[in-house]
C-alpha cells in the first residue's frame, strides 16, 4: 500500500464498522481517550449521524479502500454562543501512523471547517505525554492553551488533558453574522 494512493473522502455509513475497530483500538489500548468501554455500533451510528446533521465533516482516510483513519469536528458545546467553535477527533490504526496520513487528514478536516465558516478549532488531547497527537496539533497551527490536570482515570494512572486551539479563516478579526 502506497500513501500516493491514500485518499481522503467523507466518511460514509458502511465505514463505520472499520471506525469503530479503529477506535477500539484507541479505547482499549490508548490514552488518547478517556473512554474505557467501546462503544456499541448504534452509538457510533448515533455520534456519526449527529455530526453529520450539525452539517460538519467527518472524514476518512483510506488506501486502496481500506479505511486507515478518520478524523471530525462536532460543536465544542451545544450553545449557542459556541456555534463557531468546533472541537477535533482523530484516529489512526497504529500501522497507519507516523506516515504523515494524520497530517493530511487533520489539515483536510481544518480547511473543511474554515469552509463552513468555523473561526477557532480545539482538541482536547487525552494525556499529555501524547507527544504524536500533541506535535501533530502543534504542527498545523495548534497553540496549547490549558492543561487539565489529573482529570482522567485510566489503566491505573491519572492522566492530564491538554487543550489546544487554533484560529480559522478571520478567527476573531471581524464579527461572525
Amino acid at each position: 500500500m502506497s500513501p500516493d494512493h491514500d485518499q481522503i473522502r467523507p466518511a460514509q455509513e458502511e465505514d463505520l464498522g472499520e471506525i469503530r475497530a479503529i477506535y477500539a483500538h484507541a479505547v482499549l489500548h490508548g490514552t488518547g481517550t478517556f473512554e474505557t468501554e467501546v462503544p456499541e455500533p448504534s452509538e457510533m451510528l448515533r455520534r456519526w449521524r449527529e455530526v453529520l446533521d450539525r452539517g460538519l465533516p467527518f472524514l476518512v482516510a483510506e488506501r486502496s479502500g481500506f479505511v486507515l483513519g478518520y478524523a471530525y469536528a462536532n460543536w465544542f458545546r451545544p450553545r449557542q454562543a459556541y456555534r463557531y467553535f468546533v472541537e477535533d477527533s482523530i484516529y489512526l490504526r497504529p500501522e497507519a501512523q507516523g506516515q504523515g496520513l494524520g497530517r493530511r487528514l487533520l489539515a483536510e478536516l481544518i480547511t473543511r471547517c474554515e469552509e463552513l465558516g468555523a473561526r477557532q478549532m480545539i482538541a482536547v488531547i487525552g494525556d499529555s505525554q501524547n507527544y504524536a497527537s500533541i506535535g501533530l496539533h502543534r504542527a498545523l497551527g495548534f497553540e496549547q492553551v490549558g492543561l487539565l490536570r489529573s482529570s482522567g482515570w485510566k489503566f491505573n494512572r491519572w492522566l492530564d488533558a491538554v487543550l489546544m486551539q487554533r484560529t480559522l479563516g478571520l478567527g476573531d478579526r471581524c464579527p461572525a453574522d
